[in-house]
């Protein structure tokens, strides 16, 4: 009987503060190594979140390298733009389609950690919005792992924590200022017997690995429906699990539902901005073609044009302004009013 030796952690908004307050709170003979996956974009370097993690001299914490043997005592953070995936011993860094939006993402570190190390797995979800995490904490549940969640009530952004304590039976639920001690008690822990893996947490865990996923695959997660993918324009398929309702394309892009209504009303709203300038043009241009024009009729139709297109750049400048394109706005304003309510 082993001890858990892999602590996986998942955050977003609100996590840098929150790790740092976390990872102080360890001891130096922590015998695990923790892999954190913070949402972060392309640009970012990771450097804010390396300096200050890097602070407590306890970790040697890093950007994670595809193919490096891991170590505990170590804290490995999943780099900008890629996945991080942990097998037996080693990492993997990878390119593979965005889960949820994001890239690093933190499902696929979670699947891939309670594929390969089962009930060794601590799962830890933290500050952040919307619920990237929650399926990968359900695999992690599924394997035999142990699942964490920082209490919503003092996160600064609960959607998240919120959102996996909906959708799963958590294990525990703490305060930030708790985690560190139950972490280490975690570890120090016999786990049980492994548990045999789910055929589709393997199969995600596989696309994740591979990159690519196929037609095939998807087909045996669940069935077609009749939406596009917002970032590929494929199929999608709705995953079959009672737990979470989940989507996925053939070339590996995921969503929950919520991750993809909200990329969808990206979508809109791109194409939306596109229209109005393309009609702001033509009325531009048909303005000027009436002022060249020297007969009166001709001149008045292309007028008449112009103000038709006026009546279209106002009806698609209403639908920008309405509630519904707003709505990313409005999450992140409302994880602000629940903090306040909580003083």
């Amino acid at each position: 009987m082993q001890r858990r030796n892999i602590v996986v952690i998942g955050t977003s908004a609100g996590g840098l503060k929150v790790l740092d307050e976390i990872i102080s709170q360890l001891p130096t003979d922590l015998p695990a190594s923790i892999f954190i996956v913070q949402h972060m974009s392309a640009e970012n370097t990771g450097a804010a979140l390396l300096h200050k993690l890097g602070r407590h001299k306890s970790f040697r914490c890093k950007l994670a390298e595809d193919g490096e043997t891991f170590k505990p005592g170590r804290i490995y953070i999943g780099p900008p733009d890629a996945h991080l995936l942990v097998k037996e011993t080693t990492l993997l860094v990878t390119k593979g389609a965005r889960e949820n939006r994001y890239r690093p993402a933190i499902d696929p570190l979670f699947r891939s950690a309670a594929v390969t190390h089962g009930p060794a797995v601590i799962g830890v979800i933290l500050s952040g919005m919307l619920n990237d995490g929650t399926s990968g904490l359900i695999a992690i549940k599924h394997c035999g792992g142990v699942t964490v969640v920082q209490d919503p009530r003092g996160a600064d952004y609960p959607g998240m924590p919120e959102s996996a304590l909906q959708n799963i039976k958590v294990d525990y639920c703490v305060a930030a200022s708790e985690m560190g001690e139950l972490l280490e008690k975690l570890t120090h822990e016999r786990h049980g017997k492994k548990k045999t893996i789910p055929n589709d947490v393997r199969t995600e865990a596989e696309i994740a690995e591979r990159v690519l996923s196929d037609v095939q695959q998807v087909n045996g997660l669940g069935s077609q429906v009749p939406y596009n993918c917002p970032n590929c324009g494929g199929v999608l398929w709705e995953v079959d699990n009672p737990d979470l309702q989940r989507y996925r394309c053939h070339t590996g892009h995921a969503f929950t539902a919520a991750a993809l209504l909200d990329s969808q009303s990206e979508k809109i709203e791109e194409t939306l901005w596109v229209s109005l300038r393309m009609f702001e043009e033509r009325k531009n241009l048909l303005n000027s073609m009436a002022h060249k024009q020297s007969g009166t009729g001709q001149k008045a139709a292309y007028a008449q044009r112009a103000a038709e297109s006026q009546v279209h750049i106002e009806r698609i400048r209403a639908m920008l302004l309405a509630p519904v394109m707003s709505s990313k706005r409005g999450a992140r304003k409302s994880g602000a009013r629940k903090k306040r309510s909580l003083k």
